[in-house]
């Protein structure tokens, strides 16, 4: 086993995921020291690209950060040799997971080659779907692309899930999917948004999620972006709704009988701290696993966004263009883009989140401020109940 320094990257010169670290450190004895060390990644490593790769999709979701997502391929997709040329960028910058997301990415007939592409790269590679074109013959190429997981959205249960994705029957065809991804041998996350539609069967979900034999939930909380910005009155949740919603999913993670993940949910990192604090419990890997190696918002400090379009952006529902492969290197977009620069520095947060305690580990969703407050992203989580000590203090 390769042996990791504090910030995740091994002697021998390539950074590994978090999940490789977190085995490394979680049973030693400095391990809340290392933990620190990945989580404020000082030289903002990249740690995760998200890849559209294509804005073709077989569904219409009610929520997608698309509003002109196609029934089939578009003529602006990235071709094979642009897409080789991408990940090429990417192995300049470092050995970021790569997830190849979209629209559905299965709509690309190219898409294990590319998969494969970038295994041989040394990337680790993930694919990010809806499961409804996922048959057996799929579940295989899938498995012999090198592809190490796979995420199935489920945005819950039976008709919940299939209003919100405009197709009867897609929930039953998304966990069929994912049973022929498990029979392949593929560890398969459940990805859920949480929203008005489906938080009364919250806790049915985490429950399906374990009976299906998922190796993780991702918890995203709505983002108004795409379709979300016109679902956005009907289905955001109040503030100390979220705020419920995320002490709940920190108490069952406790129980650590799935991986959990909040995302889109930043204060979901206050939230642990101070549940922590109250407990008497210090943050380590050993006590809270990956969570106390990670953050709030990463957008353009170790994650990305590459549309399709070979647009990049620092997450994919902050619409802020840092750059575009088309014009420049990757490389140059990552270390000299003006719009990561300025996520990077908390200092430069507005409102109470400049203001709070919390700020380094949380950060609020900079895409959710962008949309609250006019395209201002460093201004102020609007969904954010918690005053800072500084402001509670005046």
């Amino acid at each position: 086993m390769a042996a990791h320094l504090p910030d995740g990257k091994p002697r021998g010169g390539r950074p590994d995921t978090i999940k490789d670290v977190y085995k490394d450190i979680k049973d030693s004895p400095d391990g809340h020291v290392h933990a620190h060390k990945y989580m404020s990644n000082v030289k903002n490593r990249l740690r995760l690209v998200f890849w559209e790769t294509t804005a073709g999709c077989n569904l219409e979701c009610a929520h997608c950060r698309r509003i002109d997502v196609a029934r089939q391929l578009m003529k602006d997709d990235l071709t094979f040799e642009q897409s080789c040329k991408m990940i090429d960028g990417l192995t300049e910058v470092g050995k970021p997971i790569l997830v190849l997301s979209g629209g559905e990415p299965l709509f690309r007939p190219d898409i294990f080659d590319i998969a494969k592409y970038a295994v041989g790269k040394g990337l680790t590679v993930a694919l990010s779907t809806n499961g409804t074109m996922v048959t057996p013959d799929i579940a295989t190429k899938v498995k012999e692309s090198g592809i190490q997981r796979v995420s199935i959205s489920l945005d819950g249960i039976g008709e919940t899930h299939d209003t919100l994705r405009k197709l009867k029957g897609s929930y039953d065809r998304a966990v069929q999917g994912m049973k022929h991804l498990q029979a392949a041998g593929l560890p398969v996350q459940i990805n859920c948004t949480i929203a008005k539609h489906n938080v009364h069967q919250v806790k049915d979900i985490y429950q399906n999620a374990i009976d299906l034999g998922a190796v993780a939930l991702h918890i995203f909380m709505l983002v108004p972006v795409g379709c979300g910005v016109q679902i956005a009155e009907d289905q955001m949740l109040e503030p100390d709704k979220y705020e419920e919603i995320l002490s709940w999913f920190y108490e069952v993670s406790k129980e650590k009988k799935i991986e959990t993940k909040a995302t889109c949910a930043p204060h979901y990192f206050r939230i642990m701290r101070q549940k922590a604090a109250e407990e008497g419990v210090e943050i380590t890997p050993k006590t809270h696993g990956m969570a106390a190696m990670t953050k709030g918002c990463l957008a353009g400090s170790a994650i990305c966004f590459i549309s399709h379009k070979g647009q990049v952006f620092p997450c994919g529902y902050l619409p802020v263009e840092a750059g575009n492969i088309h014009k420049q290197n990757f490389k140059d977009v990552w270390e000299n883009s003006e719009v990561f620069a300025k996520l990077r520095d908390p200092n430069q947060l507005g409102g109470k989140c400049g203001a709070c305690e919390y700020k380094t580990v949380c950060e609020g969703c900079r895409a959710r401020a962008f949309y609250e407050h006019d395209g201002d992203y460093m201004a102020e989580e609007p969904y954010c109940t918690y005053i800072p000590e500084r402001i509670a203090l005046k």
